[in-house]
């Protein structure tokens, strides 16, 4: 998917939903013109092994959209493999209202190793965020989406390039007021719509159609679901497709 010549693009290393593992837990890394590695988005089970075998290396610097274990269950091995393979501590950007259940869940186990000597922390340097930080040369935009409860999960933004909306039912109200209008919305989608994800149907009733080819969709159950959103007209990501960002200004 090419917009235009661009400098950034995104790629996913999995694109399915938390019930099942045939599509990759749902994750993405953002990259630069040569296709270094900028940022991860989201860390669940079979990430970091994914993400070595692109990029042959550990992410510096990752994002955490929201606190459930299919985004953030592989933030233990990246911790045990970034002391074992002694990198500086990772960049780990954290929505300030997550760090307390990310430390609940995943820092409080009495020892990573076997020998003992590692804490959680000490493999990362947390980055708490409110409502935006800046990283390789951007500035990444948060917004609060419909996820379980408010305040628990939140979309990436990075102004004229793309919105990665992490887990949520529709969001028009960000889509269609906080947006360009250039970007690439990378958004959750399932076949079936359920309390705290997006279906199929809610695209065509909470969207402006002017937005909806600027659509790409995730975090659906397996081949079967992608198929269906494909025939009904949408571009659905894979495990390693990789999308091509607007030209800033563009």
């Amino acid at each position: 998917m090419t917009l235009k010549s661009a400098q950034y693009s995104l790629i996913f290393h999995g694109t399915g939903s938390g019930g099942e593992l045939s599509m990759g837990c749902s994750a993405a890394t953002l990259m630069d013109a040569k296709h270094n590695p900028l940022l991860l988005i989201d860390c669940g089970p079979g990430t970091v092994s994914a993400f070595q075998q692109q990029f042959n290396q550990l992410p510096a610097a990752v994002f955490i959209t929201h606190g459930h274990m299919d985004h953030i269950a592989d933030l233990e091995i990246l911790a045990v493999r970034a002391h074992l393979q002694k990198v500086p501590p990772i960049r780990l950007y954290v929505p300030l209202s997550l760090i307390g259940l990310l430390h609940q869940r995943l820092a409080t186990y009495p020892g990573l190793l076997a020998e003992g000597g590692l804490d959680f922390w000490q493999s990362f340097q947390l980055l708490p965020v409110t409502d935006h930080f800046h990283w390789a040369g951007l500035t990444f935009q948060l917004w609060p989406t419909r996820h379980h409860a408010p305040g628990s999960s939140f979309a990436l933004h990075v102004p004229g390039l793309f919105l990665y909306s992490g887990d949520t039912r529709p969001i028009p109200e960000i889509v269609h007021h906080q947006l360009s209008g250039q970007e690439v919305v990378f958004h959750d989608c399932g076949v079936e719509p359920n309390p705290s994800h997006t279906g199929l149907a809610d695209l065509a009733r909470e969207y402006q159609p002017n937005w909806l080819h600027r659509f790409v969709l995730y975090h659906y159950a397996n081949a079967e679901a992608a198929t269906l959103l494909r025939q009904a007209g949408y571009t659905v990501a894979a495990p390693k497709d990789i999308f091509t960002l607007p030209a800033r200004g563009a």
